[in-house]
């Protein structure tokens, strides 16, 4: 049954709710404007606040249910649940529903290992808060935070392999997704963060 879960987890974590939203809120494709990307950040920028909160609010959840299926189904079982919280990952990058495409799996991060290792999150959402308040790159603040998490799940928790293991894998997932941006931030062409919508 665990490896159900991770197959549901997979398709759950795929589910656009930013290309959803926007769709329902505007009739537009949210990947046809900004970044083109279907994550909190864009449909922030392109359709305004409540559709971005709502975006990552959903984001974070259906992958806080996928990891939680999945430990439901398993008999909470450390290593399905670590393989579901990467698999709701790979599903929001790379959503079957949409050809493969997707997000940056920030949000998804969040929802997954919150379910998962929940003190360790909690430790790279502050840093996260700190890093975007100080440079205002919102980016900056995620890649970061991403790359720490292990070591904070180290730290913290001392888990046994399959939950450091997927640790890993989630910073190795944010952290590609993210590659395009650590291009603009060294060559100083980022965009920072407002709550203003700067696109149509």
């Amino acid at each position: 049954m665990g490896a159900l879960g991770v197959v549901a987890a997979y398709l759950i974590g795929g589910i656009p709710f930013g290309l959803i939203l926007v769709r329902l809120m505007t009739g537009a494709d949210v990947r046809e404007s900004g970044s083109g990307n279907i994550g909190a950040t864009n449909v922030l920028r392109t359709t305004g606040p409540l559709a971005g909160i709502l975006t990552l609010v959903l984001d974070a959840a259906k992958a806080w249910f996928a990891v939680w299926l999945t430990g439901w189904l398993s008999g909470n079982s450390e290593l399905w649940m670590s393989a579901a919280a990467l698999a709701a990952l790979a599903g929001h990058a790379w959503s079957i529903w949409i050809g493969f495409k997707g997000g940056k799996a920030v949000a998804s991060f969040v929802g997954a290992y919150a379910a998962l290792t929940p003190l360790p999150v909690l430790a790279v959402v502050l840093l996260f808060v700190l890093i975007v308040a100080w440079t205002r790159y919102l980016s900056l603040g995620s890649i970061i935070a991403a790359g720490l998490f292990p070591f904070a799940c180290w730290m913290i928790l001392h888990p046994a392999w399959p939950v450091l293991l997927s640790a890993l894998g989630a910073a190795v997932i944010v952290i590609y997704r993210h590659r395009d941006n650590i291009t603009r931030i060294r060559a100083g062409e980022e965009r920072i963060f407002s709550f203003r919508r700067t696109a149509g």
